[in-house]
């Protein structure tokens, strides 16, 4: 039985989405980066849809078996350079958002965090294809669903330390709103080129004239 055979089977045993494990020898880490960069080459020249185990065996100069010692399949070498992008992108809003001392600064931490949430898909073609691929890719909805929820929850912890008298539901879905709001304008003016995405970017900031302590205040 062949190897590619064998390590299909054992594979299926697994949940698809997950990496199979997370070596903690370098030679092991080693590897496991090296597929990763290979896969996001090949993401970035094919589109996530095109993404192909043996391709990646092929480019990576790695076997079926050595492969699948890593990740069980395709989904969970999506979902972790998903995942390792988000986290590049909360530990922006973390950093803004613990900025904010008073209800003022709230507009300018929102700006900020457009300004680098679209500099930051404009430098990296291959977040820019998972992203648009949530629309009809099941595993990127619910990992962009958990990107958005933390957001949201990072805001609402900024709105209940300035205005705690207010109620938490309420507070809740305005963290949620504002927080689809932006990604919503980002996801947007990534679809443009960049000089038009940019002036989309503008405008949008533009836009955002609510002012939290008027309508909490």
């Amino acid at each position: 039985m062949s190897e590619q055979v064998v390590a299909s089977r054992r594979r299926q045993q697994q949940h698809a989405g997950q990496p199979r494990r997370i070596p903690s020898q370098q030679r092991g880490r080693e590897r496991f980066e090296k597929i990763l960069a290979v896969a996001a080459e090949l993401i970035e020249s094919k589109g996530s849809d095109g993404l192909k185990m043996s391709e990646i065996v092929e480019k990576a100069g790695l076997s079926f078996g050595a492969l699948y010692q890593y990740f069980p399949d395709k989904s969970a070498i999506i979902r972790t350079l998903a995942e390792r992008f988000n986290e590049e992108g909360r530990r922006c809003v973390e950093a803004e958002l613990e900025k904010v001392a008073d209800a003022a600064a709230l507009q300018g931490a929102l700006a900020n965090i457009v300004d680098e949430y679209y500099a930051f898909f404009r430098r990296e073609p291959v977040m820019r294809d998972l992203w648009h691929a949530t629309h009809t890719d099941k595993l990127l909805q619910q990992i962009d669903a958990e990107d958005m929820e933390f957001h949201a929850r990072a805001f609402l912890a900024v709105l209940l330390r300035l205005w705690p008298d207010r109620d938490h539901g309420e507070l809740l879905a305005i963290a949620r709103l504002t927080m689809q709001l932006l990604a919503a304008a980002v996801r947007y003016a990534v679809s443009l080129d960049a000089e038009e995405g940019a002036r989309a970017i503008a405008l949008f900031k533009t836009m955002q004239v609510v002012d939290f302590s008027q309508m909490l205040g």
